[in-house]
């Protein structure tokens, strides 16, 4: 698999992402809370990609500056490791960033790796 984010790999269909937080289970690892679903039950959709929402909410970072440099260190980090998810089930996952302050590259992509994993059940060292 290639290291590209494609846009069939966003999740932004309403339907979707209301599916996600009304029936997906989650878990938290810092600095993100991670809802998650299986949705090839759900819509027959052909598992090829697992689609990803990023959340950063305006009440704790006010300038767009901010929330705009997290959701794309956190893109980032997903896109290069996104090969730990194998794609047996077609999954929609939410990130929400739950941290007080902007955090280096470095510490998100650790975020991604470990929520990555626990999604591919494999076992997760702190």
């Amino acid at each position: 698999m290639k290291n590209t984010f494609k846009k069939v790999e966003r999740l932004n269909k309403k339907k979707h992402i209301t599916e996600l937080f009304q029936k997906g289970s989650s878990f938290y690892i810092y600095p993100f809370k991670i809802l998650f679903l299986d949705s090839t039950d759900l819509y027959n959709a052909d598992p090829d990609y697992h689609q990803i929402l990023i959340s950063v909410p305006k009440r704790l970072f006010k300038r767009a500056v901010d929330r705009n440099r997290i959701k794309r260190r956190t893109r980032e980090a997903y896109r290069l490791n996104k090969n730990e998810l194998e794609i047996r089930h077609k999954l929609l996952i939410a990130y929400i960033y739950t941290a007080k302050k902007v955090l280096s590259y470095k510490d998100i992509e650790k975020g991604i790796l470990a929520s990555l994993k626990r999604l591919a059940g494999k076992p997760v060292k702190n």
